[in-house]
């Protein structure tokens, strides 16, 4: 407030000299003389008008400066919110990895940048038995342990989601057939190494089996996702807790 006066201030002295300079040269002209109630009038006037004028306007001004800045204030926060929203929502509430829908689109965003890559399928061995024997929620915590597992075991910037019950993707970007291969290895030691104990029992082993494929040139999401499935099953029929790569195969010793 106390600057909308001194600018208004500022604007009504202005208005006072220009009025004063003007009648002055104006009188001149004329041939007059500016007497003692001109003098008095060329000051009040100006001053009765132009300074609650201005304050007026920059008031107004300041408002709508205040509008602007508490507009965009509030949708800063809104685009904020509405970035938390949506990656809430292409998340797994569980595992905080990718549910299924946004895996996908994540893998099909990523087959339209590069054909090099390779997709991993990875599903726990036996869990309906730990659910059955333990209960749902200590089936919970054995799908959190397996999913930290994978995500110590893939590199930065692999993609990672949940596509089942049990189930979890990677896509490993820019992966070459080797460099898959030995990371389907780990994953499939880091979760073999687990050490899971249910409440008040003994411990229970915790493995996965692992079908992965290369991202052949031109092949789409359902492609790959078929080829990956097809070693899945491989896997789990040669007994489950291997990793199958194309034509390489990774088990336990």
């Amino acid at each position: 407030m106390n600057r909308i006066i001194l600018k208004s201030a500022g604007v009504a002295i202005a208005s006072i000299l220009a009025s004063i300079l003007l009648a002055t040269i104006v009188v001149s002209a004329l041939g007059g003389t500016i007497d003692g109630n001109a003098w008095l009038m060329l000051t009040i006037c100006p001053l009765a008008i132009a300074w609650p004028a201005s304050a007026f306007t920059f008031w107004q001004s300041e408002r709508l400066r205040n509008a602007h800045r508490q507009l965009a204030r509030a949708h800063a926060e809104l685009a904020a919110a509405h970035r938390r929203l949506e990656e809430k929502a292409s998340r797994d509430t569980m595992t905080g990895m990718f549910n299924r829908e946004s895996f996908f689109a994540a893998l099909d965003r990523s087959r339209r940048k590069t054909d090099r890559g390779a997709l991993l399928i990875i599903d726990a061995d036996h869990f309906k038995k730990i659910n059955d024997n333990f209960g749902h929620l200590t089936g919970d915590k054995a799908l959190l342990e397996i999913a930290a597992a994978v995500r110590r075991a893939v590199r930065a910037g692999d993609v990672l989601g949940r596509i089942g019950g049990e189930e979890f993707g990677a896509f490993l970007t820019g992966a070459s057939d080797e460099e898959a291969m030995r990371v389907a290895e780990r994953i499939r030691c880091e979760v073999e190494a687990i050490r899971f104990h249910p409440a008040d029992g003994d411990v229970v082993p915790l493995t996965v089996s692992i079908g992965g494929t290369p991202c052949a040139s031109g092949a789409n999401v359902s492609d790959l996702m078929r080829a990956a499935d097809k070693h899945l099953y491989e896997a789990k029929n040669r007994g489950r807790n291997l990793a199958i790569f194309d034509d390489g195969i990774s088990a336990a010793a």
